[in-house]
């Protein structure tokens, strides 16, 4: 893919500003700056967008959708200070059939794309458990595919130290029933984020998760005997 799209060396300077002056009045002061840069960010997100939308079907309009706001919540947290110092967003796969949705946090020293399942309710993580424990074969055959191990290296979120409740702690595929999460995870350096070939890993990034995604859509879909649940 040619493009020109690169995000510049001042987009991450920002947020270190940012960082060093986390208060009301120095946003204010510096708005301008911002919005030169979130814009920065804004047009490489469409672009990405752009791309991924020729390989998955996305319910995400646009590049300045997909990029969240820099205000933070902190009505319940103890960490009052008023924005945050690093540029995310996301796109969401569209329709019921397709679950999973794809992440990027751009900041200095800490730059990483990801995709998966945060935070799955009782009834979507009893339902992947039953599957892995019924057949785990397909989830270790990606997990153990070329393009997932040179990607994300290994399959990323909290596990339980013990059997699930219902399962038996001698599983063969005990190592997968443990996930209370499911993330897999590419972190990049400052240099590759600057890089013009930055876009292009993204894109390739997001389509390595993407057999990933399939599955988990087709189990969480599905009962235990295959017959759709929408």
């Amino acid at each position: 893919m040619k493009n020109n799209i690169t995000i510049p060396k001042s987009s991450l300077d920002f947020l270190q500003q940012l960082k060093a002056n986390n208060n009301k009045p120095w946003f204010e002061n510096n708005k301008p700056e911002y919005l030169k840069e979130l814009n920065h960010i804004e047009t490489f997100a469409d672009a990405l967008l752009h791309e991924l939308s020729k390989t998955d079907v996305l319910e995400t309009a646009s590049g300045k959708k997909s990029v969240y706001r820099i205000y933070r919540d902190i009505r319940f947290s103890k960490d009052k200070t008023p924005f945050k110092t690093f540029w995310g967003g996301s796109y969401t796969r569209a329709t019921k059939e397709r679950r999973g949705g794809y992440y990027f946090h751009l900041e200095q020293g800490n730059s990483f794309l990801a995709g998966g399942f945060w935070g799955p309710n009782a009834g979507d993580l009893k339902r992947i458990r039953s599957e892995f424990a019924h057949d785990p074969k397909r989830m270790q055959e990606i997990l153990q595919s070329k393009s997932f191990v040179s990607t994300f290296g290994t399959l990323q979120g909290e596990q339980l130290k013990t059997a699930p409740k219902g399962f038996d702690i001698n599983h063969e595929a005990i190592d997968l029933l443990r996930f209370k999460q499911f993330l897999i995870i590419k972190r990049f350096t400052d240099k590759e984020v600057l890089s013009p070939l930055f876009l292009d890993q993204a894109l390739e990034t997001f389509q390595n998760m993407k057999p990933f995604f399939d599955y988990m859509s087709e189990v969480l879909t599905t009962d235990i005997n295959g017959a759709s649940i929408l």
